[in-house]
């Protein structure tokens, strides 16, 4: 398929370009432009200064997009995401004032530093593509692709995201330190200026959106699809857990298969994209319970576990 081997190119183009920035992180950015390509949103969660801000400030660049960053702080309030109406003596009419929600890309920067009620405002315009303030609808300019970054759950002054929020991420990655050498090229790159300063935009919006429509032409075979979902199914009766994944957790997983595929010039998915997406599709979607002694951030394990015992299809 043509549209297929045109979205590789485009893709890998914008993964090259987002990678004179961040140094060393192949996978992670691949991962992004998997999660732009398959129409969902990032959650980023790493210590500070690894690089979170500027791989979305680099992605926004490629794509020569709109970019609004919000610093997610305790006080921080809806309607400062959403926007407000305000009301215009001259015409005695309520006038909408669009918030920084209305980008192409949204840097939602610490986010577990605001409220629940604060990061639930984001619900809405990351399911549906549009907004609700004071019961009139705002619709959100495509394309539109939040990247959440949040620092570990055990540093001071932090909300855990509700589950209904995790749930809205179709990924969650993290990047981590760089090794030695690769800290060495990022010292280089920056002894003039920040290489951010030098991306250029290598795909369009509306190419974007055709990237997004070329994905599902991408196959996939009955029998891929029932491994998906025997996958989530198995995370709703594992005994080291309280809550499995979603039905929403089977689409991202066909979803990113097919983008991962695209990304990799193939017109099939395979078992090998399943499982290199499981961990960052459903880790973050799924409780531990108390008892059974593990962390959060080690849920990974039970997955690992899962396709271990899980057969895969011969496709």
């Amino acid at each position: 398929m043509e549209s297929v081997s045109w979205t590789a190119e485009r893709a890998r183009a914008i993964a090259d370009e987002i990678e004179t920035v961040i140094v060393g992180k192949r996978e992670a950015v691949e991962m992004v432009v998997i999660g732009l390509l398959s129409n969902g949103h990032l959650l980023i969660e790493d210590i500070p200064g690894v690089g979170k801000t500027m791989l979305a400030r680099a992605l926004a660049a490629a794509l020569g997009a709109k970019y609004r960053r919000i610093q997610f702080t305790p006080d921080l309030l809806p309607a400062d995401i959403t926007g407000t109406s305000i009301f215009n003596q001259k015409t005695s009419e309520f006038a909408f004032r669009p918030g920084p929600i209305f980008t192409n890309v949204l840097l939602a920067d610490e986010i577990n530093r605001a409220t629940p009620k604060t990061q639930s405002s984001l619900l809405e315009g990351m399911e549906e593509f549009q907004v609700t303030v004071d019961g009139a609808t705002h619709v959100l300019e495509r394309p539109f692709f939040v990247i959440a970054t949040e620092n570990p759950i055990e540093y001071r002054g932090t909300y855990p995201l509700p589950e209904a929020q995790l749930d809205r991420f179709l990924m969650r990655i993290n990047l981590g330190y760089p090794t030695p050498d690769q800290e060495v090229v990022v010292l280089d790159r920056q002894v003039k200026e920040h290489p951010i300063h030098s991306v250029k935009p290598v795909a369009e919006r509306d190419e974007v959106l055709q990237m997004q429509q070329n994905i599902r032409d991408v196959h996939i075979d009955p029998s891929l699809k029932q491994y998906m979902v025997d996958i989530v199914a198995a995370t709703r009766e594992h005994s080291s857990l309280v809550l499995g994944a979603s039905p929403r957790a089977s689409i991202g997983l066909m979803r990113t298969g097919q983008s991962r595929a695209a990304l990799q010039g193939r017109e099939y998915v395979l078992p090998d994209d399943v499982k290199a997406l499981a961990a960052p599709v459903l880790c973050h979607r799924l409780i531990p319970k108390p008892e059974a002694r593990i962390r959060p951030d080690e849920v990974a394990s039970v997955v690992s576990e899962i396709l271990d015992q899980m057969s895969v299809p011969a496709v």
